[in-house]
């Protein structure tokens, strides 16, 4: 009777706090998704990435692609290595917009694609790791600042545009005929060489002249213009991970999981790692030693000892509980007894005082005063029955 009465006590969280607690979570996770479906529909028109010339954006290459098309220049967008090998030719400007994303394999496919063409191949930002087999006989040196350079070479391209901002990679070669300007230190950050087929190959330090919010700059837009536009046709290559030609040499097409994970995913799990561990360093509790004040309000005891209780029942500290009852009951026990308050909780001081007030007693009054923590509630509450009729029997006898 006495358990079923303390098994429905209001210790058991209600729905209203189980709501009043995990409100917050749900407005969070609420607000996530709207933001994230929000950020979706704005990002789902007429949207590309950098150096795309379909973007309008400030890091997009739209502008020039609209100025060359006024010139009577057709500019088409390739993604894959297949359409950027099969479209070279003598009329053709195949731009590569990142040439240290393609395979070693990739690569060599598209110098074979290129070396006799007879067109024009322009490569942006292209350092060691790609140089050896789309220019060989160039090499890559530490990079410079973009800035606002001066030609400082015979190409007619960059004396009719004169100044421009580049910079980024620099390079260095000794092929005879190669053009070397916009130099930084010596070294040259535009460079052109010839190829064997009556074609050349352009490197380009940095893409900056190509991007929208640059082209007015200085003479960014004459010198893109005419990089770009010598011939009738540019073919713009932008590589992309999900080419089925990027499978490494003797793999057979086949990738790990982590090799299919694109960088940006890595690096997003790092930072939700670090905001976790930030996160718990912030909810961390530190534990130190209990101290008191004078309330602001007079709490009523029954209030008190229930939110006691709370706290105990939900780390599950029976051990406390029980000693804490017991604890209370032999303070109790002892001025009724006779004993000092002093050998209060001395079990050889009580036990006998006990004993001899309650000859008649067949309780075990040592595991009842100075027992083990319960194993469980129904034994924890079997002994605050037990205590309390330890201390009426006591105080009525």
């Amino acid at each position: 009777m006495t358990g079923a009465t303390v098994s429905a006590t209001s210790m058991a969280p209600t729905s209203r706090q189980v709501w009043t607690r995990t409100r917050g979570l749900l407005l969070a996770l609420i607000i996530l998704v709207a933001a994230g479906i929000a950020m979706a529909a704005l990002r789902s028109g007429d949207q590309h990435g950098r150096l795309d010339p379909r973007s309008a954006d400030l890091y997009g290459s739209r502008a020039v692609a609209e100025l060359l098309k006024d010139r009577g220049v057709s500019t088409r967008v390739v993604t894959t290595l297949g359409e950027a090998a099969t479209a070279t030719g003598p009329d053709v400007t195949l731009l590569v917009a990142d040439p240290g994303l393609l395979t070693e394999r990739q690569q060599q496919t598209l110098r074979t694609a290129t070396a006799n063409s007879g067109g024009r191949t322009v490569l942006l930002s292209a350092d060691s790791a790609s140089l050896g087999t789309l220019a060989p006989g160039v090499r890559s040196e530490a990079p410079a600042p973009v800035a606002a350079r001066a030609p400082q070479c015979s190409l007619p391209a960059a004396r009719r545009a004169g100044s421009a901002e580049l910079g980024g990679e620099r390079y260095s070669t000794a092929k005879p005929g190669a053009d070397s300007c916009y130099p930084s230190n010596g070294l040259p950050t535009l460079l052109r060489i010839d190829d064997p087929g009556n074609g050349d190959t352009v490197l380009l330090g940095s893409p900056g002249i190509l991007y929208n919010e640059r082209l007015d700059k200085h003479g960014n837009a004459s010198l893109a213009l005419q990089l770009l536009g010598s011939r009738t046709h540019l073919v713009w290559y932008l590589p992309s991970l999900s080419d089925t030609s990027a499978a490494q040499d003797g793999t057979d097409g086949e990738s790990s999981f982590l090799d299919l994970i694109p960088a940006g995913w890595l690096w997003g799990s790092l930072q939700l790692a670090i905001a976790a561990v930030l996160a718990a360093m912030w909810r961390a509790r530190r534990l130190g030693p209990l101290v008191t004040e004078r309330l602001p309000v007079a709490i009523r005891a029954s209030e008190s000892t229930e939110g006691r209780a709370r706290l105990y029942r939900k780390v599950n500290a029976r051990d406390r509980a029980a000693a804490t009852l017991r604890s209370a009951t032999r303070t109790r026990l002892a001025p009724l007894l006779g004993v000092p308050p002093a050998d209060a909780h001395s079990p050889e001081a009580l036990l006998p005082a006990v004993s001899a007030h309650l000859p008649t007693n067949d309780r075990d009054l040592k595991n009842l005063l100075f027992g083990p923590a319960p194993a469980d509630d129904t034994v924890l509450i079997r002994l605050a029955d037990q205590l309390d009729a330890l201390e009426r029997e006591v105080r009525t006898s």
